[in-house]
């Protein structure tokens, strides 16, 4: 088996978006800084109300997938469908935009720490128009796997074998057969996933740091970078004296030109200029 490499860090930068939430954009931070399926990776956390009470209110999106996983706090989403949801310490919201959706992510707390990230997920040319659809998943729904040697393995999308079981996450299949895992492991602790030469992968630690590689050709990989990988069949990594917590995010490329206007994302420049002439009409939303 051929180990990943580093071959990119995409350093995440200061960012506000909504109504002046601040965080932090390693993808998606820069024209071009994507890992085909994935678009863009914000990750958000403050414990001063400042930075977050004011959220997200309505705004729109089409063409692609946002997971919002809240590490801490609580927001409830709203939507034009009438979907409402409430989002807690732990769970994940994993939303289809398609032809289009208008929805609000808004804090419910006005004090303390809210946490977590959120991504953005291509959709191939042939579903981007496609009814929009949600799914809310509770924290004791996301399956936590115990890994060898210490440390954790919170699955949220696609499979993880640890001691010869495997276990499932909520979220899998699709055509980008997304995998959406939260490791944690004490200092020094290591952490080997095997997984498809074909698929993009990409690591961010959010505490501690990373050593990616094995056999001596190792990379360090410090909090709050996306480290992506090189082609090959296995991620190995060993966490760093403090220990790390990161996610590892891999899926199919799509391999089809990608156009994005704010919250659109389509394969040409005509369809975003329909996009913004859907939303400025009322069509975007209509079924």
């Amino acid at each position: 088996m051929s180990t990943r490499t580093l071959g990119q860090i995409i350093e995440s930068v200061p960012a506000s978006e909504g109504a002046g939430v601040k965080l932090r954009r390693s993808l998606g931070g820069a024209h071009g800084l994507r890992v085909d399926p994935f678009l863009l990776l914000d990750e958000f956390s403050s414990e001063n109300p400042g930075d977050y009470v004011a959220g997200f209110p309505a705004h729109p999106h089409r063409g692609f997938e946002t997971v919002t996983y809240l590490l801490d706090g609580h927001m409830l989403h709203e939507d034009h469908l009438g979907h409402r949801g409430d989002l807690k310490t732990g769970g994940v919201q994993w939303m289809t935009a398609g032809r289009g959706i208008i929805h609000s992510e808004m804090p419910q707390q006005d004090n303390g720490r809210l946490r977590g990230f959120q991504l953005w997920i291509n959709l191939p040319a042939r579903e981007k128009m496609k009814a929009a659809t949600y799914r809310d998943l509770q924290a004791n729904e996301i399956p936590v796997v115990a890994l060898p040697g210490g440390g954790t393995a919170k699955v949220i999308a696609g499979t993880i074998e640890s001691e010869g079981r495997t276990t499932a996450g909520p979220i899998r299949g699709g055509i980008t057969d997304p995998i959406y895992l939260d490791i944690s492991l004490p200092a020094g602790g290591r952490f080997s996933y095997p997984i498809d030469s074909e698929y993009s992968a990409f690591l961010y630690p959010y505490v501690g740091s990373l050593d990616v590689g094995a056999n001596g050709a190792t990379h360090g990989l410090g909090a709050h970078s996306a480290g992506v990988l090189t082609p090959g069949d296995r991620i190995d990594v060993t966490a760093g004296k403090e220990g790390a917590r990161f996610l590892v995010l891999a899926g199919r490329p799509l391999r089809e030109p990608v156009v994005q206007y704010g919250p659109f994302v389509m394969n040409t420049r005509e369809e975003i200029e329909q996009a913004v002439r859907d939303f400025q009409s009322g069509a975007l939303t209509r079924t």
